[in-house]
């Protein structure tokens, strides 16, 4: 898309796509969306915004946004990824051998990018994600628990490394852009987790101003009780709602590194696309 095109107007008018329980309603028009992104073995136009990591998941070095081609050598669910992983000399794995030293590569910079996000104290929740299947009139049949393993895990630690590789160049270019802001926790539900935690006699609770630091040192301190589910959901909820802003005020739950500290406190997370 080019800058004033249908296309680009289009996008622009809707600013995110939104996702209901049945249908989504796409930043793009649903035409332009009917080929797969990234068809296997089929060569896309990117921009390649590529950080190097070290080991330990840090970050090393500013690299220029490039445009850059995507090739998708095969197209693997999360469950098979899983499977290579779980089982090296399993037949998921046999039949893709070529492809098992580079998922073992990729689960190394998952761990490695985890557990950096983790000494920088960003909040990482035990919540059980739901899914809710309807019925043909559209009415809601039941509820059910959707797994998540290492393979969705690894995508989500990519997605943020994209994003945190976008929001550093927005942020160092100082271009305008659509951020999603997540802030802490308001007065009322601050005094309303407060009291929780208390009649819990847990012998932990939050200060009155609140950082992640404290959020994930509850969440550390409970992963391991039976209702750590209850817990963790409350400690959830207590936060608000993300919404999306062209002010970069801050991202409560993730502290991503690399920004300016004169821009925000914290870096907020931008609406767009970008491979990393």
């Amino acid at each position: 898309m080019k800058p004033g095109e249908t296309l680009d107007n289009d996008a622009y008018e809707r600013a995110t796509s939104v996702y209901f329980p049945r249908r989504v309603i796409p930043m793009l028009p649903e035409k332009a969306l009917q080929r797969p992104v990234l068809a296997q073995s089929e060569e896309k136009p990117a921009r390649d915004g590529l950080r190097h990591a070290d080991r330990r998941g840090r970050r090393a070095g500013r690299l220029p946004v490039l445009p850059a081609t995507i090739c998708s050598h095969a197209r693997l669910t999360y469950t098979q990824v899983a499977r290579c992983w779980a089982t090296r000399g399993g037949p998921e794995a046999a039949e893709r051998a070529e492809l098992v030293p580079h998922l073992l590569n990729l689960h190394d910079v998952y761990r490695a990018l985890l557990k950096a996000r983790q000494r920088r104290g960003a909040i990482d929740f035990e919540t059980t994600e739901t899914q809710i299947i309807c019925d043909d009139n559209g009415r809601i049949e039941r509820i059910v628990p959707r797994t998540r393993n290492d393979a969705h895990k690894l995508i989500e630690e990519a997605m943020l490394a994209a994003n945190v590789c976008a929001a550093d160049f927005i942020a160092l270019h100082e271009h305008p852009a659509l951020f999603r802001v997540h802030e802490g926790p308001t007065p009322e539900k601050k005094i309303t987790l407060q009291n929780y935690l208390k009649a819990l006699g847990l012998g932990l609770s939050i200060s009155d101003d609140p950082k992640p630091a404290e959020y994930q040192a509850l969440a550390q301190a409970t992963k391991d009780r039976v209702d750590a589910q209850q817990i963790h959901s409350m400690l959830l909820r207590s936060m608000q709602q993300a919404i999306y802003t062209p002010k970069n005020s801050g991202h409560f739950r993730s502290r991503l590194p690399g920004l300016p500290t004169s821009r925000a406190r914290s870096a907020a997370i931008p609406t767009c696309w970008c491979t990393a």
